[in-house]
């Protein structure tokens, strides 16, 4: 992974004690709170509902155990002893004291971490493929290209009062695990002729107005990426709406110039920037590359694990479901289940992350991963170490079997924290996770991609989950609507609201009835949940969610 030089440590060090400036200066009353507001905000610190809060930028997803286990201190010196992974693979701090942050901000400064831009209208942090670097569908590891972008966009002077947040994803893979669609700018490697380059996809988002991104670009060489992306941002900086937030966006400026003018002048303003680059953006890649190097990956035999996935079916369970393909013989790669029945989806105590940085450093050549779907991934652990590794989680609540099932939802803070939402997420969730888990169904109903928001704006992705879910305030008592056929992956698409909103209270009975019409209608065991709503469409489940407007149409 990256390590930072001499120069990242000294910038890192000066915006902190410039923000270590502003905070006393706003405790001490010489700034209000609206002068103060941007200047946190370049610094990760948002005001929330209850209090104010730390977002911690996690590059790619990616983390050491050192880095891991400064996340723990932090969870237990500043906060209330935990820390909730975001769906940008980043972690967020809900209860710290705003005269603390600065101490928060130099502790993660010795670990090579910072809060910078993961708030405010500037490009967020770069989030990549969770499996980057050891998947075995991959063309490459996208990290070093997504290490490029966060240096290249870090304080760029042109792109730090965009008209709107921006947001840049990464996959090395055709299986996109990393929601290209759905951002301001995705890229996913791609070959042509033996050469690798991207496609390039634009004026993707979600919030009040789901759209998926459009390609700008079907293949763009590797040493035109810098000044594509950076033509990209200067064209919806000139052209993005200010006068309006909720038209800011870059799907918004897509939609309204049409994707043939965007590509026109991003063309133009591309024509201008690659010479001003002359090659010094391929030679810094070149120096990043050499941060990624895989690990030595050991040789072993693994009949243990073989013999222990035979003989115990809680670890085959777990196997079954927590294990991806790894692209070196003998190696699997390991996603850590944040989503144990009825817990907050994405909290890690500080006791959890310790553990989590004591595997890697033993098991896992010293790596971690946050993905977007809010669990930790061990991406280099050899199946002899399975075993080992399983009853080790076990001890610490870490070893749910749940990935990819109906319990692994993703959801946003909701209105137990944020000042924007409107109805709360995590119970819901946790309600779902507990109900299947005492209809002891969840295995049955096989892969099924349940994602809560609290409001419009989808913190939650529930646009492109299988069976999305979002809160909103209706004459101030919280109502759920249902949204349909919703994807992340290569095949993504928005989903369909089926009608109108539940009640709290009704909502985990219609979810219940919604998979209770799935299992029936399924054409086998194999076939899931989105499959089958692709095939028969919304008739069968609108009227398993709303039996007596189907009766009342029946009759």
């Amino acid at each position: 992974m990256y390590a930072y030089t001499d120069f990242d440590k000294s910038f890192l060090a000066s915006r902190n004690a410039q923000f270590r400036d502003q905070v006393e200066r706003r405790i001490a009353g010489h700034l209000t709170e609206d002068e103060f507001k941007p200047l946190r905000l370049m610094n990760g610190v948002y005001l929330q509902l209850h209090a104010y809060m730390l977002r911690v930028a996690i590059p790619y997803g990616t983390l050491n155990g050192a880095q891991m286990r400064m996340l723990a201190h932090l969870a237990q010196t500043y906060d209330k002893g935990y820390g909730h992974f975001t769906t940008r693979q980043n972690i967020q701090f809900n209860w710290p004291d705003l005269r603390d942050i600065p101490d928060m901000l130099d502790d993660l400064g010795t670990v090579q971490m910072h809060a910078i831009q993961t708030s405010g209208n500037t490009i967020r942090n770069v989030t990549a493929d969770h499996f980057a670097g050891a998947a075995a569908d991959e063309i490459a590891d996208p990290r070093p290209i997504a290490e490029l972008i966060r240096q290249w966009s870090t304080d760029h002077p042109e792109f730090q009062f965009l008209p709107r947040k921006f947001k840049v994803a990464v996959t090395g893979s055709p299986n996109d695990r990393a929601v290209t669609r759905a951002h301001d700018i995705g890229l996913r490697m791609v070959t042509r002729g033996g050469v690798q380059g991207f496609e390039v996809i634009v004026g993707g988002g979600l919030g009040r107005t789901p759209m998926l991104g459009k390609v700008i670009a079907d293949f763009l060489p590797r040493e035109d990426l810098l000044p594509y992306l950076e033509a990209i941002v200067s064209v919806y900086n000139l052209l993005g709406r200010r006068d309006n937030k909720y038209k800011a966006r870059i799907k918004i400026t897509v939609h309204e110039n049409g994707l043939e003018k965007i590509r026109a002048l991003v063309n133009e303003r591309f024509a201008v920037l690659k010479a001003q680059f002359s090659g010094i953006d391929r030679t810094l890649l070149k120096a990043i590359e050499q941060h990624f190097a895989a690990p030595s990956f050991k040789e072993g035999d693994i009949a243990i694990f073989e013999k222990s996935r035979t003989e115990n079916p809680v670890f085959r369970a777990w196997a079954d479901t927590n294990l991806h393909p790894h692209k070196a013989q003998g190696y699997a790669i390991v996603t850590v289940s944040l989503k144990a029945h009825g817990a907050t989806p994405g909290d890690a105590s500080a006791t959890q992350m310790r553990v989590l940085a004591d595997l890697a450093e033993r098991f896992g050549h010293d790596e971690l991963r946050i993905s977007h779907e809010q669990n930790v991934i061990l991406p280099h652990v050899h199946k002899s170490d399975l075993p080992a590794l399983h009853g080790i989680l076990k001890e610490h609540g870490l070893a749910t079997a749940n990935i990819g099932l109906i319990s692994d939802i993703i959801a946003c803070p909701g209105m137990d924290y944020c000042a924007l939402a409107t109805a709360r997420s995590i119970p819901i969730a946790q309600q779902i996770a507990t109900r299947f888990d005492d209809l002891k169904l969840e295995h049955e109903i096989g892969d099924l991609k349940i994602k809560i928001s609290g409001c419009i704006n989808a913190c939650g992705h529930h646009h492109v989950a299988h069976i999305g879910i979002l809160g909103l305030d209706r004459a101030g008592v919280e109502s759920y609507q249902i949204t349909l056929g919703g994807d992340h992956t290569q095949s993504a698409a928005i989903g369909e609201r089926a009608g109108p909103g539940f009640s709290a209270d009704g909502i985990i009975p219609a979810i219940e009835r919604l998979i209770e019409a799935y299992l029936e209608v399924r054409s086998s065991d194999e076939e899931r949940f989105i499959d089958a709503y692709r095939r028969l469409g919304m008739a069968p489940f609108k009227a398993a969610l709303y039996p007596e407007k189907a009766q009342a149409n029946a009759a």
